[in-house]
């Protein structure tokens, strides 16, 4: 499904991700782990189009997206969610999760006047598929609260919702466990499991080993900016590479 060809980045420096090549089978769960420093996040945003490469391809699908804006990236199904999630405090958790879908006709300015009844009805659409979303993450009796109310976890599961209104087939998630609680984690797991067994595709930036070796496979090992391993979880724990640079 996306294919990563010499994926190389600098900041004037070593290269922060150096000749990373790699494919994302459809309908996996890929781990992606290494040290802090390693190039994780660098790569998620050369993958949903933050950031440009300086060499290298990537291809979705068979269609290039290396050197596409974000918003482009996002709208040929490629979605990401952040290490630290920040929702629109004062809205509410509902109108955070409307605001997702692309291309809403009442965004152009002129159709609220021009097709009011047109832009109510898609309003209504988005909002029942949005109140569908956040019942799927468990948070749809937090609907009319605002988002600043929300734990660090339910904004995780709240990010969550909000890419998935949008309906991706590629989704990257960044550490969705780091300071989550485990009740929380367990529900995170479980629906990224469901969504996983519904057909969408996950790469996902983990420290909690426990969800890595539970969730991925396979997992792909970044250090120092290079790929060090892609393999199954089992052998990744035993790779001696591995655990001298990662595992400890």
């Amino acid at each position: 499904m996306l294919v990563a060809s010499g994926l190389t980045k600098g900041f004037g420096g070593p290269p922060v991700v150096d000749g990373v090549s790699f494919t994302l089978a459809r309908g996996g769960i890929t781990g992606l782990i290494g040290p802090n420093g390693a190039g994780k996040t660098t790569l998620f945003n050369l993958l949903a189009g933050t950031l440009r490469p300086d060499a290298g391809t990537l291809t979705l699908d068979g269609t290039r997206i290396d050197g596409l804006r974000p918003d482009q990236v996002f709208a040929l199904g490629l979605a990401r969610t952040f290490q630290i999630p920040r929702p629109f405090p004062a809205m509410t958790v509902l109108e955070n999760v409307m605001l997702a879908p692309r291309a809403q006709t009442g965004e152009r300015f002129w159709t609220n006047w021009l097709k009011p009844g047109a832009v109510a009805a898609e309003e209504r659409h988005v909002r029942e598929r949005a109140m569908h979303w956040l019942d799927f993450v468990g948070l749809s009796r937090l609907a009319a609260q605002p988002a600043s109310v929300l734990s660090g976890g339910q904004r995780k599961l709240l990010e969550l919702a909000r890419v998935l209104v949008a309906e991706p087939r590629l989704i990257l998630l960044d550490e969705p466990g780091a300071g989550v609680a485990p009740p929380l984690l367990a529900t995170i797991m479980e629906k990224i499991s469901d969504l996983n067994a519904r057909g969408t595709t996950f790469l996902v930036i983990e420290h909690n080993m426990d969800l890595v070796m539970t969730l991925c496979r396979p997992v792909l090992v970044l250090a120092a900016g290079k790929l060090l391993l892609e393999a199954p979880p089992e052998e990744v724990k035993r790779d001696p590479r591995v655990v001298e640079a990662y595992l400890g």
